[in-house]
């Protein structure tokens, strides 16, 4: 039996192959702009502290959870098998929709800023919530790349 990368590239990458192979490239992006959401989140003044704790929690989850994903492949941790295929697949899954509910949440604070924030604060809000939209497209399309990896595992 062939390996699966000789077969379809259906195995995750290691080493520097990571910045070569897509969409194991976009850990680069996700990893930038999430880092932007978690930034202007935590310099922002918070009108919801609820919303806001959320939005924080899941950048910073998702910030080192990708870092951690990121490290392993490169050190080739996952030694080619298909477990960490569905790994990488149901990762990139919940942190697309992680990151879909801290948006629209991160949307709905900045909309609701009345009175008492300048005008600087209202545009670090949008700001966080303009990254945090590319960053859950990010995710949604690894998620949909890592899912047909995962299918053709």
């Amino acid at each position: 039996m062939a390996p699966a990368a000789a077969s379809g590239g259906s195995s995750l990458p290691s080493g520097f192959a990571v910045f070569t192979t897509f969409p194991d490239l976009l850990f680069i992006l996700e990893f930038v702009f999430g880092g932007l959401v978690w930034i202007l989140v935590a310099s922002s003044l918070v009108p919801m502290p609820l919303v806001q704790g959320w939005v924080m929690f899941v950048s910073v989850f998702c910030f080192v959870a990708t870092t951690t994903l990121l490290v392993l492949y490169i050190i080739g941790a996952h030694g080619g098998e298909a477990s960490w295929v569905a790994l990488d697949a149901a990762y990139h899954c919940t942190a697309a929709l992680f990151y879909l509910s801290a948006s629209v949440l991160e949307a709905l604070a900045t909309i609701q800023m009345h009175e008492g924030y300048t005008y600087k604060q209202y545009h670090e809000n949008i700001a966080a919530v303009v990254f945090s939209y590319v960053a859950t497209l990010l995710y949604v399309v690894h998620a949909a790349f890592s899912l047909i990896r995962w299918k053709s595992s």
